[in-house]
């Protein structure tokens, strides 16, 4: 049975944590949050914004709080596999093959501007992502626990790019959209732009980490809850269309909705985001809250949707006013 003081020290150890982030990160709550649920489930963040809103610097600050081994990824066009995962090489002295480790094995992966390589790399990072292992020659190698892919992509340039394929796509627990700071944020943003960059504390360790993977594992999720979150990943696919939603509602936007995969990561971070709020047991609200960054990416829209400027955040949001909430 969860008690209030396990509750109570997870989330001073998540305050503390947002407030090193806030020494480097101004504003950002929701994608703060999410790479802190991104750790606590143990999945991979999808991070999509523009140049300039500080991506790769909340996932630098995200390593460093954790203490975690960091490496950073450049995709480029010219990336090969074994640029990513190694590659064998030959000693010429003992004329034998020895394994070169590339820079996939660090807990902390930040893949940058992921959509610029080619389908042979996101071939070898799926692996990874997925099995957490990667094979070099003959040989399979298992990455370090944990192991978390942070990549980022950037919305509006496409020259040069790939599309980042579905099966690919559905491994992200969630896809989080980075937005303009407010005119407040942005004034303290441009104020100690010239200041060197706050140190930070590493908050979190492995003991932390599978404290709170524990107390999240433990938040009560009642079974109305967890057959409304199955209603809506359902309700997402055209071939399980709602009464009245066929042709009328949204599912003229949608052409393939979102897998069991996505039941499950709704099922993870609906706990995780109870336990944001302080609360050992998972409501609606949590898994609304929940719901946009866990389905946006696993949604793949009509042709009639572009025509009409929807986008899956505005699909989802119609399906969740659609289904009865418990």
């Amino acid at each position: 049975m969860l008690q209030k003081e396990d509750i109570d020290r997870c989330i001073s150890l998540l305050s503390s944590c947002r407030k090193e982030m806030g020494k480097r990160i101004v504003g950002q709550r929701e994608m703060t949050d999410g790479l802190l649920a991104a750790l606590i489930a143990g999945g991979h963040i999808l991070l999509e914004g523009v140049p300039g809103l500080a991506k790769t610097l909340a996932v630098k600050s995200l390593a460093l709080i954790t203490g975690l081994d960091f490496k950073r990824i450049q995709f480029t066009p010219d990336l090969l596999p074994a640029d990513l995962t190694g590659t064998l090489i030959w000693n010429q002295a003992t004329a034998n093959f020895s394994i070169r480790r590339g820079p996939v094995f660090a807990n902390v992966i930040l893949a940058d501007e992921i959509n610029r390589a080619p389908a042979k790399v996101q071939s070898a990072l799926l692996e990874a992502m997925e099995e957490k292992q990667v094979t070099i020659g003959e040989r399979t190698f298992p990455l370090p626990d944990p192991f978390f892919v942070l990549a980022t992509e950037n919305p509006i340039e496409h020259e040069g790019t790939y599309n980042l394929p579905e099966a690919e796509l559905d491994r992200f627990l969630m896809k989080l959209l980075i937005v303009y700071p407010a005119p407040i944020e942005e004034l303290d943003i441009v104020k100690n732009s010239g200041n060197k960059p706050a140190p930070l504390s590493p908050v979190l360790n492995a003991e932390t980490l599978a404290d709170l993977r524990k107390t999240a594992d433990e938040i009560h999720i009642d079974e109305e809850i967890i057959k409304y979150i199955i209603s809506i990943v359902t309700a997402t696919r055209p071939a399980s269309a709602l009464p009245g939603t066929s042709k009328e509602g949204v599912y003229r936007y949608v052409s393939f909705g979102a897998s069991p995969r996505a039941s499950i990561a709704l099922y993870k971070c609906a706990r995780i985001y109870a336990l944001f709020a302080g609360r050992a047991f998972v409501t609606p609200e949590d898994v609304k809250a929940a719901a946009l960054p866990v389905l946006r990416h696993r949604i793949v829209l009509s042709y009639e949707a572009e025509a009409e400027g929807m986008d899956a955040d505005a699909v989802i949001s119609r399906i969740l006013n659609h289904i009865p909430v418990p």
